[in-house]
C-alpha cells in the first residue's frame, strides 16, 4: 500500500484511535530532529531552536488547483505554491491548468478524488460553485485548504487561508491619513477594483472606516477592473474630474500601471499615492524615491504557498511549531501591512511582477 492511502486513512479514524495513531506516527516520523550523537534533548530541537516542522515526514500528494493567470498577483499564486513545494521533499504536488471555466474546475477537483491524492489546495474562481466538489472531497477523507474565494459552507475545507480586503482598506486609511493630518480641506481620492465584487465592498468600507477615524472622507471615487487599460481609462476619468488631489488610494497594484500611466500623461505630481496587493514595481518605485507611489497594501501572494505548508501539516498530523494548539487552525487570515521606504526591502522577496 502506498504511502499517501496510509496516511489518509489515519485520517479517516475515530478520537480515540488517534492518540495511538499519534504515538505511532511520534514513532516513525517524529516532529523533532534526531538528536545528534552526543546531544541532549536541550540542543537538538523541542523548542530549543529551529522548526521541528522542517523535518521529512511521510510523502504527502497534494492536487492544487487555480484559476488561470491572467493577472500578475494569480500567476504569482501558482508559482509561489510550485516553489514552496519544491521546498518540501515529502511534498508531492500535481497542478492542474490554470483555467476560468468552472466546470472544467470541477472536473479537475474530480480528478484529484479519483486519484486518490491526500490533500487538495484549490483557489475557486467562484467558491460557491466549487463547494459541492470540495465536500464530496472532504467526505472522502481528503484535506481540502480553501484559498482567497471562500466556499459558502464552512464545511467544505478543511482549512481555509484568506487574505483581508477590510484590512487593506484600514491601512490604507491610516496611512492617508498620517499625510494629510487634520486638515478639513484634503482632497482624497479612490479608485476601487470591479464594483459589483465582494472584496472591493470591503476594501472600500475599510478604507471610509480608517479614514472617518481622521475626519476625512472620500472625495473622488471611480471604478476600474483590476486590469492596466481599466486602471488608465478610470484614472484618466478621475484626473479630470479632481483638478486638485492630496492623497489617492489604488486598490490593484496590477490596474496601478495604467493609473499611472494617466498620471503621467496628466503631468501630476502634487498627491501621495499608495497602492494595493503589493507588486515589485510598485515597491521599486517605492524605494526609489521619485515617483508619487509613496506606499502600498499587501494583499499576499504567498496564500495558496501557504496552503500547501498547512496541508502538509494536517496530513502528517502536525501543528504550526509556534502555537500551543495541537491542531492546524482552521482558519488563517493574513495580515495587510503597509509597505514604504522604509520597509520595502523586507517585502521585495514576496513581491509579484506586475
Amino acid at each position: 500500500m502506498s504511502a499517501p492511502m496510509t496516511l489518509r486513512r489515519r485520517l479517516l479514524v475515530g478520537v480515540a484511535g488517534l492518540a495511538a495513531v499519534a504515538t505511532f506516527t511520534a514513532g516513525c516520523t517524529s516532529n523533532e530532529p534526531p538528536p545528534e550523537e552526543g546531544g541532549t534533548s536541550e540542543d537538538t530541537g523541542g523548542g530549543g531552536g529551529g522548526n521541528p516542522n522542517a523535518e521529512a515526514g511521510e510523502t504527502v500528494v497534494i492536487g492544487f488547483s487555480a484559476p488561470a493567470a491572467d493577472h500578475g498577483w494569480m500567476g504569482a499564486i501558482t508559482s509561489a505554491a510550485e516553489e514552496h513545494a519544491a521546498e518540501y521533499s515529502d511534498v508531492e504536488l500535481r497542478v492542474a491548468e490554470g483555467t476560468n471555466d468552472v466546470n472544467l474546475q470541477i472536473s479537475q477537483v474530480e480528478t484529484f478524488i479519483n486519484d486518490g491524492v491526500d490533500a487538495i489546495v484549490l483557489l475557486p474562481f467562484d467558491g460557491a460553485a466549487l463547494t459541492e466538489v470540495a465536500l464530496r472531497a472532504m467526505e472522502a477523507g481528503i484535506v481540502v485548504v480553501n484559498v482567497d474565494r471562500e466556499f459558502s459552507d464552512p464545511n467544505a475545507a478543511r482549512v481555509t487561508v484568506l487574505g483581508d480586503n477590510y484590512g487593506m482598506g484600514v491601512s490604507a486609511g491610516q496611512y492617508i491619513c498620517e499625510q494629510v493630518g487634520d486638515n478639513p480641506d484634503a482632497v482624497v481620492a479612490e479608485i476601487a477594483g470591479i464594483d459589483s465584487l465582494p472584496l472591493t465592498q470591503d476594501r472600500s468600507q475599510g478604507f471610509s472606516d480608517a479614514l472617518a477615524e481622521c475626519g476625512q472622507t472620500v472625495d473622488n471615487r471611480v471604478a476600474a477592473d483590476f486590469t492596466i487599460q481599466g486602471g488608465e481609462a478610470a484614472a484618466s476619468n478621475l484626473l479630470q474630474a479632481a483638478p486638485q488631489i492630496d492623497a489617492l488610494w489604488n486598490h490593484d497594484d496590477d490596474q496601478g500601471v495604467g493609473v499611472l500611466a494617466a498620471i503621467e500623461a496628466a503631468g501630476r505630481d502634487e498627491f501621495v499615492m499608495v497602492g494595493g496587493a503589493g507588486s515589485a514595481n510598485m515597491m521599486e518605485l517605492i524605494a526609489s524615491g521619485d515617483s508619487v507611489v509613496q506606499a502600498t497594501v499587501i494583499y499576499p501572494a504567498t496564500q495558496a504557498a501557504d496552503g500547501i505548508a498547512l496541508a502538509r501539516l494536517v496530513v502528517q498530523q502536525r501543528a504550526l511549531a509556534d502555537l500551543v494548539e495541537v491542531e492546524v487552525p482552521r482558519l488563517v487570515q493574513l495580515y495587510a501591512p503597509v509597505v514604504t521606504s522604509e520597509n520595502v526591502e523586507q517585502y521585495l522577496p514576496t513581491a509579484f511582477q506586475s
